[in-house]
């Protein structure tokens, strides 16, 4: 039986913790990393509902994007979800780890590749690279297999990503053929979308004044900060099945996500 410290080994070789940004919080949160492993749970949050699913199917490891610890907390009362849900992982015997801005920040399977897969963009490359090889970095960018226009790609973009609205700036009766994307709050690169020539910058989390940066010169599409990280649950899965093919790795069926939506 593998242990915990095995399965995080596996997943840094991927996803260095020195690749995260200085903000960040990833790697082991709560557990001890030579617990032996009986099953992984992927999820994008790490829950108190999470740590439910995690003990019904019989897994002691969250694997989770987003930390749940991302500030230092002083105590632990169950004072809100954050203690709750650490509080219910130290009982029930459930160890956490999060994969975060260092999954982001890799171009080969991490989860703005999975973005573009999902989406069907070629010749991919780093949006933002910090280093010469362009094998690190923030976003990516792609093309379409074939331009389309701007209200096909917006449908294409709300099926593939299955968000049940789009947030986006005034279109300017132009072909898409170029793709900028950023899962989660990518503000950020906006410039560099436009320096690459992208028609489209895919990402969440924009500002009502945000979005007039736009200028004319792309158009922003905000599809939500879940909606845009969604996949990285699966993607995961299929990284760690694909080193432990025989070993118990299961999705969460639960959505995690806060925001609800009244159409």
């Amino acid at each position: 039986m593998h242990t915990i410290k095995t399965i995080t080994d596996y997943l840094e070789s991927i996803a260095p913790l020195n690749l995260q940004e200085s903000y960040d919080n990833a790697g082991l949160i709560v557990g001890n990393p030579t617990t032996k492993v009986t099953g992984i749970l992927t999820t994008l949050d790490c829950t108190e509902t999470i740590i439910e699913e995690a003990v019904e199917k019989g897994c002691n490891l969250v694997v989770a994007h987003h930390p749940i610890v991302f500030r230092g907390l002083k105590k632990f009362n169950g004072a809100n979800y954050v203690e709750r849900t650490i509080i219910k992982a130290i009982q029930e015997g459930v160890a956490i780890y999060a994969i975060h801005t260092n999954l982001d920040n890799v171009r080969n399977r991490g989860v703005n590749a999975k973005i573009a897969e999902v989406l069907g963009l070629t010749n991919l490359e780093i949006l933002s690279p910090k280093n010469e090889e362009g094998t690190v970095g923030s976003g990516m960018v792609g093309e379409l297999p074939d331009p389309l226009s701007e209200e096909v790609f917006l449908r294409h973009l709300k099926a593939q990503m299955k968000t049940g609205t789009i947030k986006h700036t005034e279109l300017a009766g132009q072909p898409v053929a170029k793709v900028a994307i950023c899962g989660g709050a990518g503000g950020f690169l906006l410039d560099r979308a436009k320096a690459v020539g992208a028609d489209v910058f895919v990402t969440s989390d924009y500002k009502y004044h945000e979005f007039f940066d736009a200028d004319g010169e792309i158009i922003i599409c905000d599809i939500g900060h879940y909606e845009s990280e969604q996949f990285t649950t699966q993607l995961l899965a299929e990284l760690l099945t694909e080193k432990f093919p025989t070993f118990a790795v299961l999705c969460t069926e639960r959505n995690t996500n806060p925001v609800r939506y009244f159409v």
